[in-house]
């Protein structure tokens, strides 16, 4: 059995999967001018200080020999996922809303996010995730392990929890967190998204993430 527990468990667990505990969530600020409006809210949570999760490497499925780093190019962001192919639905609606998402940016915008999904069940997805995650973002990156404690170390920055184990017919059940990171080009969480976040909504997360970065 595989299992690890969220170091930081985050509220809007997906239903394939459970987390509890607290989360800070982004808050509006407001400007000295009175007829300002008020800064948007991220739609995604928010941990603060936002945790480095840079400090464990996967190897890539995508292009053996290379490893994933989870920090974006300079400039940009990387969505992290951590999923699995056989999942009936919340993998496939993420992976999908995400794939809307990035043709609701701008074009140059879109092209300066990056996107990974790892594997929480390797055994059965080392060979199947790049063709898996290529058929909802064209140019995604795969990435997996089936070194328990490597894996382990790359998801609990995040605040992942996965278990996999075998029920009494022989079939294989996953459960995990069913949430969508995205991670700056200094390797830290920045946002995160719970399962059912719409597109518009992770759109305009990027976005406002963008227009902070060039004024920072």
């Amino acid at each position: 059995m595989l299992a690890v527990v969220a170091s930081v468990a985050l509220l809007g667990c997906g239903r394939d999967g459970d987390s509890g505990g607290a989360a800070t969530t982004a808050v509006a600020s407001t400007t000295d001018t009175v007829d300002a409006p008020p800064e948007r809210a991220l739609a995604g949570i928010v941990r603060d200080p936002a945790p480095a999760v840079d400090g464990t490497t996967l190897p890539s499925l995508t292009n053996p020999g290379t490893d994933v780093v989870f920090r974006a190019e300079p400039g940009g962001f990387q969505s992290v996922y951590f999923g699995y192919t056989n999942c009936p639905d919340v993998c496939p609606t993420t992976m999908a809303d995400w794939a809307v998402t990035l043709r609701r940016l701008p074009e140059d915008m879109a092209a300066r996010v990056s996107t990974v999904m790892v594997t929480v069940d390797p055994d059965r997805d080392n060979e199947l995730l790049p063709g898996y995650v290529e058929s909802f973002v064209a140019d995604a990156e795969a990435a997996g392990t089936t070194d328990a404690d490597r894996l382990g170390a790359a998801a609990e920055p995040f605040g992942v929890s996965y278990d996999v184990t075998t029920n009494d017919e022989g079939d294989i059940e996953v459960a995990h967190s069913g949430f969508l990171y995205l991670v700056d080009d200094q390797g830290k969480l920045v946002v995160t998204w719970p399962f059912g976040t719409s597109s518009s909504e992770m759109a305009a997360d990027v976005e406002q993430l963008f227009a902070s970065q060039e004024t920072a």
